[in-house]
């Protein structure tokens, strides 16, 4: 199965996605934001960074990269879409997730091993978790907490679509702990850490993260 990897001006995490998707076994597909065609992936990721240098708001500009029009009828059509951290941005802002990233409320980047509860596994990227473990991955932004208006929240928590929620610590005053979301689909996911940066000993605090990858190669093969 193909995985698309999109890279955005100011993309840092790409490789490290595309890396993530091989270990799992995936075929790691290199996407550019210019392009207007997905290359016949099964599945896409939104990684990490700085997408054009984080001016205007996190993700607003990359919103409008020629990609992501293919990027949001995919998704709309059921295609699995993972955003991480700026890549979760990128989602908020093009309305396939909904609520918006805010600068950590203590105002400084961060950056640590992160423990989260698992809360939703009946999304494209959840199904090799199970519900009530706890992952640690990493965790690194700057501008990572998750936001909504009252009604959009409880519409989350109603509905069972927030996916991962921070254990012990919330590293940015995002609400109501949530550290990741899901659409009413469960294909499209946004989380703020860093899953393709733990699937390995030898590179990351373990091999948490790498269930994300797995669980989207398995809902494609038996889709």
């Amino acid at each position: 199965m193909k995985i698309g990897v999109v890279t955005f001006p100011g993309s840092l995490d790409d490789t490290d996605a595309q890396r993530a998707v091989t270990i799992a076994g995936g075929e790691a597909v290199a996407l550019w934001h210019g392009d207007h065609d997905l290359k016949g992936v099964d599945a896409v990721i939104l990684p990490g960074g700085f997408s054009y240098g984080d001016y205007l708001r996190c993700g607003a500009i990359a919103r409008f990269a020629p990609v992501m029009t293919e990027v949001i009828a995919a998704a709309n059509g059921g295609m699995p879409v993972l955003g991480i951290c700026n890549g979760f941005q990128i989602l908020c802002e093009s309305h396939l997730l909904p609520g918006a990233l805010i600068r950590n409320d203590h105002r400084h980047f961060i950056c640590r091993d992160q423990t989260l509860k698992v809360e939703n596994v009946d999304t494209s990227w959840t199904s090799d978790l199970s519900v009530g473990q706890e992952i640690v991955i990493p965790l690194k932004n700057g501008e990572g907490g998750f936001v909504a208006d009252a009604e959009t929240v409880a519409r989350l928590e109603g509905e069972g679509r927030v996916v991962f929620r921070y254990v012990d610590v919330n590293p940015n005053g995002s609400v109501n702990d949530i550290a990741g979301i899901t659409n009413e689909r469960g294909n499209v996911v946004g989380l703020m850490p860093h899953p393709e940066h733990a699937v390995e000993e030898l590179t990351g605090p373990g091999v948490d993260g790498l269930g994300l990858f797995t669980s989207a190669l398995k809902s494609l093969t038996s889709a």
